[in-house]
């Protein structure tokens, strides 16, 4: 019995579409990583990028567990002395709720140049709209939603 490579002439991509109302952070993101990844195919090769395409919706209603809207900070460094900046995710949430969920995604993926092209793969939306009626993405359930 041979074992199946994958190549990228024969991968095909399917769009999903995520909601991610009452969704804790950090299950969207891993589950959205395998998405992205193709773990959750059977043609699954790490050296190859088998991945699909995932737009997430209503990031602004997806949910941070325990003290973190308070006590959770987003830090960075501007590379000039006394650059290192700060912000709670109380005001991340509040004003770029997308950009929360592409950098949770983005650290579940890989640091290589595969990662890299996985990222350009996710689209993000603060509400139900999308821009990406055309592709008719299928709607996915995933598992964690709180009540």
């Amino acid at each position: 019995m041979k074992t199946y490579m994958a190549n990228t002439n024969s991968v095909e991509r399917k769009w999903w579409l995520v909601d991610a109302t009452n969704m804790p952070l950090g299950r969207l993101a891993s589950q959205v990583a395998d998405l992205l990844t193709g773990k959750n195919k059977t043609i699954y090769t790490p050296h190859v990028d088998t991945g699909d395409f995932v737009v997430v919706i209503n990031s602004d209603k997806l949910v941070l567990t325990g003290k973190k809207l308070e006590q959770k900070k987003s830090r960075w460094h501007t590379g000039f002395i006394g650059g290192l900046k700060e912000v709670g995710y109380d005001t991340l949430m509040a004003n770029n709720s997308d950009k929360v969920v592409e950098k949770a995604v983005k650290g579940m993926l890989p640091k290589t140049s595969l990662g890299r092209k996985q990222i350009t793969r996710l689209h993000v939306y603060k509400g139900a709209e999308h821009n990406q009626q055309a592709q008719n993405p299928q709607a996915v359930t995933l598992k964690g939603v709180r009540e």
